[in-house]
């Protein structure tokens, strides 16, 4: 007689003798696809689309794993439309044309619609893009376009402004959860997983489905390596290897984390700068990059609040450089808990995009000739340095009513301190001053 075991692995042979769990378990209606239920719940964007009965060119913006293959299967199974797929990493002008030509022939033989679908929309250069466009504008197709790339960077404005942008987002841990439950259900209802098993599986998926579903297939496998039916949460990371989070070096959650980071920052939130800092480290950002950012956080959101916080800033990437990882990363999280916790002024940012601007439309106006250098006698006999005062010999080390712009110049202010951290005292510095400067103006 045949032990359990034995029947367990025939059943997890059937399940996964033919194709990935993935796809098995891809839905083929618009109800049996799990998240998203800010398009496809009542009355949402999606849902109203496919109610219409005719399809439209779109955009589906989102990570990995959240369904923008799968819903384009959908609506060319809604619509009853010829389904035609492209890569745009493994496609160039030939398939493009191709597919064309499939299209018009589907057409021309059954009076059939074709949905072409290009998954990576965004490795296509311009010209490979706007190949699509008079085929869209004379209805001969339906473009669906996916990517993870924000389309507004990475799509041809001439092809955007004739789709429309659908923006998926991760699934939730709940929708994981059913996603779960149901693959659990479909091809591995001889296995028993523990709860802390299902959390460590939902967590390593982060927000992919794609990705749990896989995560789902090698424990499988390894369930019928090891000939065991129990999956606890230790068996679970015995038999995966932990990839990283979603994070696409320069993608979208790149600059999504990044921008968090800064965020935080600014709003001298410590834990939340040291979360993001991680999250960051933890996906595989480079290390240097974050303390180049942090650099930028010292002079644009602490100033001269604190100006010990550049030199801590740069300190760190300096540390960095000589400790490397991991040891290093933890200058970087000093420096991020040093700017959050520091007083913040952003009047010196302020300042220079105020003078950058002002300078930019300006027209050249010439140095005064007092505040010229006059190396050579020539250049004293026509005035160069003449009636200069050396602030050092004056009251104060301060010239009082002097000039320091060109002479036609309107009067411009550009720095205006705060009243926070060190600029509280250079504000009162700067008060003091003006105030002899008026005082020289009326003596005169």
């Amino acid at each position: 007689m045949p032990t359990s075991s034995a029947n367990e692995s025939n059943l997890f042979s059937m399940s996964f003798s033919q194709a990935p769990l993935a796809e098995q378990l891809r839905p083929k209606h618009l109800s049996d696809l799990i998240g998203q239920s800010h398009l496809l719940g009542e009355g949402k964007p999606l849902r109203l689309a496919f109610a219409s009965g005719k399809p439209h060119s779109m955009i589906l913006w989102g990570p990995p794993g959240t369904g923008k293959t799968t819903l384009a299967r959908i609506m060319s199974t809604e619509f009853d439309c010829e389904f035609i797929a492209l890569s745009a990493v493994l496609s160039g002008v030939k398939e493009i044309r191709a597919a064309i030509e499939q299209a018009q022939s589907v057409l021309q033989q059954n009076g059939r619609h074709t949905i072409l679908f290009v998954d990576e929309v965004h490795r296509f250069n311009k010209s490979q893009q706007d190949a699509f466009l008079p085929y869209v504008e004379q209805g001969l197709i339906t473009f669906v376009g996916a990517t993870t790339e924000n389309p507004s960077f990475e799509v041809n404005k001439a092809l955007l402004s004739r789709a429309q942008v659908y923006a998926l987002s991760a699934l939730s841990e709940q929708e994981l959860v059913s996603l779960f439950e149901r693959a659990h259900q479909c091809a591995l209802r001889h296995l028993q997983f523990a709860d802390e098993a299902r959390q460590l599986l939902i967590e390593f998926a982060d927000g992919d489905a794609r990705r749990l579903l896989n995560l789902l297939e090698q424990i499988g496998v390894a369930a019928l390596t090891r000939q065991t039916v129990s999956i606890g949460r230790e068996f679970v990371a015995d038999s995966l290897s932990r990839n990283a989070r979603s994070f696409d070096k320069g993608g979208d959650a790149f600059y999504d984390q990044i921008s968090a980071l800064h965020k935080s920052v600014r709003g001298s939130s410590p834990d939340a700068a040291l979360y993001w800092l991680c999250r960051m480290l933890d996906g595989g950002a480079d290390p240097l990059y974050i303390g180049r950012r942090l650099i930028r956080m010292a002079t644009e959101d602490v100033g001269l609040a604190d100006p010990r916080a550049l030199r801590l800033a740069l300190d760190a990437c300096e540390a960095y450089e000589r400790l490397g990882s991991p040891e290093g990363e933890l200058a970087l999280a000093q420096a991020a808990l040093y700017l959050a916790c520091a007083p913040k002024s952003n009047a010196a940012y302020l300042a220079y995009n105020k003078a950058r601007s002002y300078v930019g439309r300006d027209k050249s106006r010439s140095v005064p000739l007092h505040l010229r250098n006059a190396p050579t006698q020539l250049m004293k006999d026509i005035g160069y340095g003449k009636s200069y005062r050396y602030a050092h010999d004056c009251p104060n080390a301060y010239a009082a009513g002097e000039n320091y712009f060109p002479d036609d110049l309107p009067d411009v202010g550009f720095y205006q301190p705060t009243h926070y951290g060190l600029e509280q005292k250079i504000q009162e510095k700067l008060t003091f001053l003006r105030d002899l400067d008026r005082q020289a103006k009326r003596n005169t």
